[in-house]
């Protein structure tokens, strides 16, 4: 419940800081066009806290934190006294309107651009992206992509950490190939570039890694056979394993390789596994019976202890940090980059290289906010981000209840020098309205299939 409440938190601060941010848009410049703004509402329904201020502008907090409005002066909503007419939206210059329309989707760029800044201001720890092992025979193989090589590029966009890696990889779902520029591990200073063929690669990102479907495994610190922690109430404990053990034989098998402890666990739900171990420079035998837990349609085991791993080379972490100037290309860049994949991916979508069970909703995004705020304030601003240039891309779309919408409509009228007609944008506005309550709809039961 803690957890749930957590993530439900944090989600609403995303959500009411990046809707403000993206009506602010809209209201300022409705402002600078000289449109008055009746209501800046954020939320719906009832208010429980509103103001109005020297403008004239009611500013609402609502019960429901789902969205936001501002209500602008409009003669195709309101009668509008014949002094007012000049500040209504509906009677400003078409380049007005549009621009009015378009600042929302633009603060949400804006506000990425800034989160972004803050990130790169404040320092990322990170590791650079150095491959342990390529599965044989895998796409990366055929490639010629070898263990110990170091990922600068993915088709041609700089890639100084594992997370940049993969954010490249997603972006190159349904296409036929993708281009890799590696630092082999004997050559430094010198790099080459091989082309992976995808035309074979298919995955789902919400069960797989683009990193192990393509035969790419990341290099980690050499994982030992001695105990670092044990988790209170689990078998591990229940059986007496201390932090400091060292495992020697499970199932009466020298252990090897730590992945043979963690496979033989899972496959022994609830029945015994024998143990020895090393305590104090005695052998100790252990009979453990794991927990079982569910895992889909089957149920695996689990123990409750983890193993040491040796610490991270330090010629293997980075920090990603730069100065105040520095780091405004930098946040351009990286927004650039969200907003050319999100785009890819939407389009992916509707092509149908992307599946529909891959949509996210509302539980999704929470369960986000939850678990980058839990990791610190650097990865909750990159969350933000994330999710700001998001919103924007999709209140661009081209459906009439959207801001996008508006700027097709507005596009339209540019063209043909009038209005679209009311009954036109009253049909226009139903269509939209359903598709959106369908996209709503699947990524909602998408959410609650993932829990």
């Amino acid at each position: 419940m803690s957890a749930i409440l957590w993530n439900l938190c944090f989600f609403l601060i995303a959500l009411g800081l990046l809707v403000a941010v993206h009506e602010f848009g809209h209201f300022w410049v409705a402002r600078r066009c000289g449109v008055k703004v009746e209501r800046f509402s954020i939320g719906f329904g009832k208010a429980i806290w509103q103001r109005v201020g020297k403008d004239g502008t009611e500013y609402t907090l609502a019960m429901i934190p789902l969205g936001g409005y501002v209500k602008m002066l409009d003669e195709r909503v309101d009668d509008v006294p014949e002094v007012m007419k000049p500040h209504a939206f509906n009677n400003r210059p078409l380049w007005q309107r549009s621009a009015i329309v378009a600042a929302g989707p633009i603060a949400n760029f804006l506000f990425a651009i800034f989160a972004y800044w803050l990130v790169m201001l404040i320092g990322v720890q990170a590791v650079k992206p150095v491959i342990g092992d390529v599965a044989p025979q895998s796409i990366a193989a055929q490639a010629g992509i070898e263990s110990g090589m170091e990922l600068t590029q993915v088709s041609g966009i700089k890639t100084p950490d594992w997370e940049s890696v993969n954010l490249q990889f997603i972006s190159h779902i349904g296409d036929e190939s993708m281009t890799l520029t590696a630092q082999p591990e004997s050559n430094v200073g010198y790099e080459v570039t091989k082309t992976l063929d995808l035309s074979s690669w298919s995955f789902n990102p919400e069960k797989e890694s683009a990193l192990r479907t393509l035969g790419i495994t990341p290099y980690s610190p050499e994982v030992t056979n001695v105990i670092s922690q044990v988790v209170e109430g689990s078998a591990a404990e229940r059986v007496g394993l201390l932090a400091g053990d060292e495992l020697l034989t499970i199932d009466g098998q020298p252990i090897d390789d730590w992945m043979e402890v963690v496979t033989l666990i899972r496959n022994h739900p609830n029945m015994p596994v024998p143990l020895t171990v090393l305590r104090d420079g005695q052998e100790k035998t252990i009979e453990l019976i794991p927990d079982a837990r569910e895992q889909g349609d089957k149920q695996i085991g689990y123990a409750g202890f983890a193993p040491k791993t040796e610490p991270w080379p330090a010629s293997y972490q980075i920090t990603i940090q730069y100065g105040p100037l520095e780091a405004i290309p930098q946040a351009m860049e990286k927004t650039w980059q969200i907003v050319v994949l999100t785009a890819s991916m939407i389009k992916k979508l509707f092509t149908g290289d992307v599946a529909v069970e891959n949509l996210s909703g509302p539980i999704s995004i929470a369960k986000g906010a939850g678990m980058t705020a839990d990791f610190g304030l650097v990865y909750f601003l990159g969350f933000l981000a994330l999710i700001s240039v998001n919103l924007g891309i999709i209140n661009l779309l081209p459906l009439p209840v959207l801001d996008g919408g508006h700027l097709l409509f507005f596009g339209i009228e540019a063209v043909t020098r009038r209005p679209v007609s009311e009954r036109i944008q009253d049909v226009g506005y139903r269509v939209g309205s359903a598709i959106i309550v369908v996209l709503m709809a699947v990524a909602l039961f998408n959410d609650f299939a993932r829990l």
